[in-house]
This record gives C-alpha cells, sequence and structure tokens, in this order.
C-alpha cells in the first residue's frame, strides 16, 4: 500500500502499484518496482509501514482503525492502531435509565441480558461442544430406553467425565476476574514434555 503526499499532507492513497497522476505528469505503473524508494518518495510517493504493536486479538477485544500518519523529517508513512478496548466480560443489563429514556423494548424487563459478556458466550460454546461430543453416544442411551440393553461402562464414563469438565470449565470462566483473565484460559503454551495445552482444559473425547 502506497500514500501520496502532497503539500506535507497525506492527500490518497493506492492500494497496489498502477498508473497514477501527480500535478501534471502521469507516471506508468512500473514506476513501482523499477523506481527507489528515494525516488518515489521525490515525487511524494510513500510506502506505507504498518505498525500493529497495539493490536489485540479480535476475540478479546475492540480494535480502533488505523491511523496514517507522515512523518516529514523520517521521510516515512506509518498506519498504527490505537489503544484497544477489552471487550465486556459481563453482561449488560437494562436498567431504569434505559426505561425512563424509552429504549427498554416492550418484552424486555429491567434485569434482563441488554448485551452478552464474554462470559455468557464463551460458556455458551462450550455447552455446545459438549452437546456435540454426548451426541456421539446419545444412541446408547436411546437404546436402553428403547430395548433395555446396558450402557457399556466405558460410555456412562465418558459422559460423565464430559459433564464434569463441563462444569469445571464453566467454573473457571465465571470465576476470572476480567477479560485479560479469561484470554490466559484460553492461551495456550508448550509444557515441559512438548505437550501444548490451557488453563482451562479441553473437553474429554471418546477414544476409539
Amino acid at each position: 500500500m502506497y500514500a501520496i503526499v502532497t503539500d506535507g499532507s497525506i492527500s490518497r492513497y493506492i492500494n497496489y502499484p498502477k498508473a497514477i497522476t501527480i500535478g501534471d505528469v502521469q507516471y506508468p505503473a512500473k514506476i513501482f518496482s523499477l523506481w527507489s524508494k528515494s525516488e518515489l518518495n521525490a515525487i511524494g510517493i510513500y510506502e506505507v509501514t504498518f505498525d500493529d504493536s497495539n493490536k489485540k486479538d479480535d476475540n478479546w477485544y475492540n480494535n480502533t482503525n488505523q491511523t496514517f500518519t507522515y512523518n516529514a523529517s523520517a521521510g516515512t508513512v506509518t498506519a498504527a492502531y490505537g489503544t484497544a478496548t477489552a471487550k465486556a466480560h459481563a453482561d449488560t443489563l437494562w436498567t431504569q435509565a434505559d426505561s425512563d429514556n424509552g429504549d427498554l423494548p416492550f418484552d424486555k424487563s429491567i434485569g434482563d441480558v441488554k448485551v452478552e459478556g464474554l462470559k455468557t458466550v464463551l460458556i455458551k460454546t462450550i455447552k455446545s461442544q459438549a452437546a456435540g461430543e454426548l451426541q456421539n453416544t446419545d444412541w446408547y442411551v436411546v437404546r436402553k430406553a428403547d430395548a433395555g440393553t446396558a450402557i457399556p461402562s466405558a460410555i456412562t464414563t465418558h459422559r460423565a467425565a464430559v459433564r464434569t469438565k463441563v462444569a469445571e470449565m464453566e467454573t473457571a470462566i465465571i470465576n476470572a476476574a476480567d477479560t485479560p483473565a479469561l484470554e490466559a484460559l484460553y492461551a495456550y503454551t508448550e509444557q515441559e514434555d512438548g505437550s501444548v495445552t490451557r488453563p482451562l482444559g479441553e473437553l474429554p473425547e471418546l477414544e476409539s
């Protein structure tokens, strides 16, 4: 990506090399590959440097739009993010103020969830994943109900282990103090034995 600087300010951007007109002069696209950096700078073309140092994981943070800055003394154009804002880890609720302002929907009450926080979203995801895992062995339960065939002990043990782990994961999520603490639960790190794990752990999978 390139920026065109005119009279000390960025006037427009070029997403890819192409023929351009600057002032009264038209330049072919090949100048981007044939000309040196200083030659491009001399006519006001600067390749944009992207600074992602402030950019954080979109799963946990709301990032700002990029700000493009021309530094005349350094001869650079930089695109940088501002300070990211952590997504709400707790639910936002409808309040009396919402009701007083006429913003409370007719089917909602004060104290109902207005916007789900990360904790609610993450717990719903885990429950959905657990349901998918249990679904693989639901037929054993149906068969027992229909035909009275006993459920193998390994299946019963696995299903109980899934439910136990779900409860542990939900507790860990609920007890997280803030968004960085939630993020830490999901951060994979390599252990001394070479395995890669996360503090939250994983749902048990049935061995084939």
